[in-house]
């Protein structure tokens, strides 16, 4: 009896290192299960992203946002709260927003991060209603490789379900001509999408991250980054290091080395090249458009 009494108080022990704020089941041995219910850290509570991570869908987000979580005065949201973009979790209410973010301390900002708000009609005025000094982050990439990026994730999870498939260039092309309509070439159309965000946010307030070259080489990006948010400079080389295998950068951080997820990083397929310059052709003016409203210009097809 003693050896289980100590055997639950070790079991507690490592709960109370897992992440708070979770009822954690442990298996004490045959037929012998506890549940423990974590308090979150002492001097904690959950607040109101100071940064929000608004898009693009594809553009490199769920690597900004691993890459900025090495830094111990962010705290960042877990999952993609769909907040600003969904009416029915706008309906839920801020409570219920604000509950969402993780637990974090007075010196950590709170950053999450959903692709879809970069492409919404109603999140920039929702934002804005919530936070209208709130700094936003926005990664974008080549506009063609983001359209067949999209492809990509949306035929492998067809694939995973047993749905049916497509042929990229059967969606690229109705009749003849481009699919405009297309809602992976819908997404990629950054000066229509920005041109709403300006109504709401000076420029000053989004801070263009380029998706492109953070995959190459990450850390000058991410510097620009801290300087942006106002937090200390503790993003270093050291935090990364090139995966022969996957082909990008992986992260490595507190002792532990983690790549983003397998789905991370899938390859392309080849697109017929006449459909391609179709599509080039067209994004070409967006993208200058778009490089009038932000000031700047990438080095995009």
């Amino acid at each position: 009896m003693a050896c289980l009494l100590v055997a639950v108080f070790l079991l507690v022990l490592q709960a109370y290192a897992a992440p708070p704020d979770v009822v954690q089941s442990l298996d004490l041995g045959p037929g012998l299960t506890a549940n423990v219910t974590l308090s979150p850290p002492l001097g904690t509570s959950k607040c109101a992203p100071h940064s929000i991570i608004i898009g693009v869908r594809k553009g490199g987000t769920r690597a900004l946002l691993e890459m900025l979580d090495i830094h111990p005065e962010v705290a960042a949201a877990a999952t993609e709260v769909h907040f600003f973009d969904w009416d029915e979790n706008y309906a839920k209410g801020f409570d219920w927003y604000r509950e969402l973010m993780p637990y974090s301390y007075p010196h950590q900002i709170t950053v999450e991060k959903t692709p879809g708000y970069f492409t919404s009609a109603l999140a920039p005025e929702r934002i804005r209603a919530m936070n209208s000094s709130i700094k936003l982050l926005l990664i974008l990439r080549d506009p063609t490789e983001r359209v067949i990026s999209d492809y990509t994730q949306v035929y492998f999870n067809r694939l995973e379900n047993h749905k049916p498939v497509q042929a990229i260039e059967n969606l690229l092309v109705r009749s003849g001509a481009l699919n405009t309509r297309y809602k992976a070439i819908q997404r990629s159309l950054y000066d229509l999408h920005m041109s709403n965000w300006l109504r709401y946010f000076p420029l000053e307030q989004i801070h263009i991250v380029d998706g492109d070259t953070l995959i190459r080489d990450p850390l000058p990006e991410l510097q620009k980054v801290e300087r942006f948010l106002n937090l200390p400079p503790r993003i270093m080389s050291s935090n990364f290091y090139f995966n022969q295998t996957k082909g990008f950068y992986c992260i490595r951080s507190e002792g532990r080395e983690r790549c983003l997820h397998e789905s991370k990083g899938r390859p392309h397929p080849a697109v017929n090249g006449t459909v391609l310059q179709q599509l080039r052709s067209y994004l070409r003016e967006h993208n200058h458009n778009f490089y009038r409203l932000v000031k700047r210009s990438f080095d995009w097809q």
